[in-house]
């Protein structure tokens, strides 16, 4: 916004100290004043000490001509010392504002890693540098992340391009090639290049938060999700295995369908080669519903479980498989858990595979209806 120029804030406070400390002497001179013309009378007879010399003075007017000029001077000291004191003052409560003010101007020219770190005890400037530092670690966070996802993103996207354009050149070249094999070949590279699209899609939707919430039966979402799944299980030769009660969660149906056909989805295809289960159950805790999804499979290190959620990371097993996916399930996983306000757990299995469990926050109590009539 353009604004017109005005007063700094320090002068300001300056003219508030001395503005200040001159009402105060005021105050004690008039107090001081009336004190006079109270108790001092206003003639008073006064005799020398030889009793030499008799006669009615005019005492108060006496007292005004000497108490009025050092009144005086008394006020212009408080105002030179309320302006150079202010002034001292106002700078050293507003030094903290200045290092936030610089550090602000830093972060509008890029520089995401200063930090203000005032030292001293807890006050009002100590919680506003605390506060700021921290957005300041959180903006990093992402923008390093937005950056690692755009790379990836462009990473990913850019390999189907690139082996279309391989295909068609290796067509063009060879009369002779099977058009078949290529066009099959390019029919695949194609869907891939689609489902990746449309999962960028579904975590850009994530991100903005711009969904009604409404009350969803998790234990509904998880069936759902299994039967429409069973047909990629019965192929895998996966059997799946729901249970589990009635388990409400406050969100986007939308969205939490995804989570949990990405969940299901994850724990059929990264499973054993053969004879490999799942296991989907709801529950209800402590303010939250509950989903539980499981798996066998490999044995994974607990520095790759750490990893999962981050876009397209994918464990070693998972380039092997013949159905690696875009590498953004789980991502997409943990943004829909983060923008609903909820946790996402995943550990390892001793026997092998992963256990994923998410709590999401339950439906606001309703208020009582009122049934007096």
């Amino acid at each position: 916004m353009n604004r017109r120029p005005g007063l700094s804030v320090r002068f300001k406070l300056t003219l508030s100290y001395a503005g200040f400390l001159m009402i105060a002497g005021l105050l004690l001179l008039a107090a001081v004043w009336v004190f006079l013309l109270r108790y001092v009378p206003d003639r008073a007879m006064l005799i020398n000490p030889d009793d030499r010399l008799r006669g009615v003075f005019p005492v108060r007017s006496a007292l005004l001509d000497v108490f009025a000029p050092r009144a005086a001077a008394v006020l212009a000291f408080l105002l030179l010392f309320g302006l150079v004191g202010g002034w001292i003052l106002a700078g050293r409560m507003l030094a903290p504002l200045t290092r936030i003010a610089d550090a602000t101007s830093m972060v509008t020219k890029g520089s995401l890693s200063h930090r203000i770190r005032l030292t001293g005890r807890k006050d009002e400037f100590r919680e506003l540098a605390d506060a700021f530092d921290t957005m300041l670690a959180r903006l990093e966070d992402h923008v390093a992340e937005q950056r690692r996802f755009a790379a990836n993103a462009s990473h990913e996207l850019r390999t189907p391009l690139a082996v279309s354009q391989a295909l068609l050149d290796v067509a063009r070249k060879d009369p002779a090639q099977d058009l078949s094999k290529v066009i099959a070949r390019l029919h695949a590279v194609n869907a891939r290049a689609i489902d990746l699209t449309e999962a960028l899609l579904v975590l850009s939707r994530a991100d903005q938060r711009s969904f009604a919430r409404e009350t969803v039966d998790l234990s509904l979402l998880a069936e759902e999700a299994t039967e429409t799944l069973l047909p990629l299980a019965g192929k895998r030769g996966v059997s799946i295995e729901t249970s589990g009660e009635i388990a409400q969660a406050f969100g986007s149906q939308t969205l939490l369908l995804q989570l949990t056909t990405n969940l299901v989805h994850n724990a059929i295809v990264h499973n054993l080669p053969a004879g490999g289960r799942v296991w989907v159950s709801t529950a209800v805790g402590p303010g939250t519903g509950v989903l539980t999804v499981e798996n066998c499979g490999e044995t994974l290190s607990t520095q790759s479980v750490s990893t999962l959620t981050e876009p397209f990371q994918r464990a070693t097993e998972r380039l092997r498989n013949d159905h690696a996916g875009v590498g953004l399930g789980l991502a997409i996983v943990r943004r829909i858990t983060e923008v609903h306000d909820g946790s996402l757990t995943i550990t390892a299995r001793a026997e092998g595979g992963l256990r994923v469990v998410v709590r999401l926050p339950r439906p606001p109590a309703r208020p009582p209806k009122d049934t007096d009539q």
